[in-house]
């Protein structure tokens, strides 16, 4: 048996720019990406906590450091520059390996700089 794991997370990224003129996509800082182990062309599903939209995309990699964090295509529709995101990569695990499986979850500043990485995540909220 399979399971489908999260394997990697950007936790309440800023979306910088929209551009709906573009070809489908989210474009992250490649830091970012990099931090969270989410490779460029990776299907992603995008949960935007502003407004409650959830939807699924493939990521490209934005310049270094940026802070970028641009959803193209579509989904320039459902988010507006200054919305707050999380970005959720999974992985498809085997049953025996599930339970010592690990993500990497990135936490991020208002500027999309990292401010922690975890191996785990706990109930409870962001403060």
């Amino acid at each position: 048996m399979l399971l489908m794991m999260l394997r990697g997370k950007i936790h309440r990224a800023t979306v910088t720019e929209t551009n709906v003129d573009y070809v489908g996509s989210i474009t992250i800082d490649e830091a970012l990406m990099e931090a969270a182990d989410i490779f460029p062309g990776e299907r992603v599903q995008v949960a935007d906590i502003s407004n409650g939209e959830r939807f699924e995309t493939y990521t490209i990699s934005g310049p270094r450091d940026s802070g970028v964090v641009c959803l193209n295509g579509a989904g320039a529709l459902l988010a507006k520059p200054g919305d707050k995101i999380i970005i959720i990569a999974y992985a498809v695990v085997p049953y025996a390996e599930a339970r010592s499986f690990r993500p990497r979850i990135v936490m991020v500043d208002d500027k999309n700089k990292v401010v922690e990485v975890k191996r785990e995540e706990t109930h409870g909220t962001v403060g």
